[in-house]
């Protein structure tokens, strides 16, 4: 699924909802003021809060330096968004502050449901600085399509240099921050992201490699190296004019390589992969090298974890030998 860049529309009003302290966290589905059911045993995440009108504007006041999900369900209504809503949390909680969720049960409230004129359940939203920054998601999505979104969302941050993560707990629960303190981003990574964020490509590439070179085993500087050299190779490439080059030449290592850098960063990242396995196939010798070099780049910048990676280097192979 591909996602939009994160943008910066204009704000929802949320005037009318009340800002008071937050409440305790509480299990999954129950109202945060409720006690954990005898036997219960669904409690939330580090990074996840069930959310009622009480704490939505602290919630609110997190997305200021990190990403927050809200994710919105009813069990009356649509039953299977309950676990949707408990799928996204699972999702969220592997990416370690990355982004916080919020789980809105638009049955308890439906004042918030009414300030985001949410139209049907389960549906996602991901703000920032207190805005929604992509279109609403709809439907339930699985639980690979959910990691396969929130992987081109963190490549997304990335590349615009927003670098700040939640702190476990921060809201709601019994290890909350200190009052007004932000999520810590690591220091390491922090004059690359404000290369990104001051749109100054070179200069962050330089920065990752000099991370790499004071430790090579940083997999996440050279994931950071990998993407920012995918927005290096392209600045100022028209894609229709790229597209066009590429369906010319059909065997030409750069203009294909071009066309699967695009792709990457337009989110069809399987399509980019292909291009490359497929010119693989077809060329040998030196210019079959480039084209396995290029594609093993991109598999580091989507990172080496994800499954469409592994498919990959799975056909990269059979492709070779």
């Amino acid at each position: 699924m591909t996602q939009q860049p994160f943008s910066r529309p204009g704000a929802v009003d949320l005037s009318g909802l009340a800002s008071t302290p937050p409440a305790q966290n509480a299990p999954f589905g129950a109202p945060a003021d409720a006690a954990p059911a005898q036997g219960q045993s669904q409690s939330l995440g580090s990074y996840t809060v069930e959310i009622d009108e009480q704490i939505f504007q602290s919630v609110l006041e997190a997305s200021m330096t990190a990403p927050v999900v809200l994710v919105f369900y009813s069990a009356s209504r649509a039953p299977e968004s309950v676990t949707y809503a408990r799928d996204v949390s699972t999702v969220v909680e592997e990416y370690d502050g990355r982004f916080l969720v919020g789980l809105v049960d638009i049955d308890k409230n439906p004042q918030i449901a009414q300030a985001l004129q949410v139209p049907q359940v389960p549906l996602l939203y991901i703000l920032l600085d207190g805005r929604p920054v992509t279109q609403p998601i709809p439907g339930a999505l699985g639980l690979e399509e959910l990691r396969t979104v929130f992987q081109q969302l963190g490549q997304q941050l990335t590349t615009q240099g927003i670098g700040g993560r939640h702190k476990p707990n921060a809201i709601g629960g019994a290890a909350a921050s200190e009052e007004g303190a932000e999520p810590a981003m690591d220091p390491r990574y922090a004059p690359a992201q404000d290369a990104l964020e001051r749109g100054d490509i070179d200069a962050a590439v330089a920065e990752y490699e000099k991370l790499i070179a004071s430790n090579p085993a940083d997999s996440e500087a050279a994931a950071g190296l990998a993407m920012a050299k995918v927005l290096q190779r392209t600045q100022g490439v028209d894609l229709n004019a790229a597209r066009a080059a590429a369906a010319d030449a059909p065997d030409d290592v750069e203009k294909q390589t071009m066309v699967a850098d695009l792709d990457l960063l337009g989110g069809h990242v399987e399509d980019s992969f292909l291009r490359l396995i497929e010119l693989v196939r077809r060329t040998s010798g030196d210019e079959r090298n480039k084209a396995r070099e290029h594609l093993l780049g991109l598999f580091a910048a989507v990172g080496n974890d994800d499954e469409r990676v592994l498919k990959g280097r799975q056909s990269l192979a059979s492709a070779l030998f």
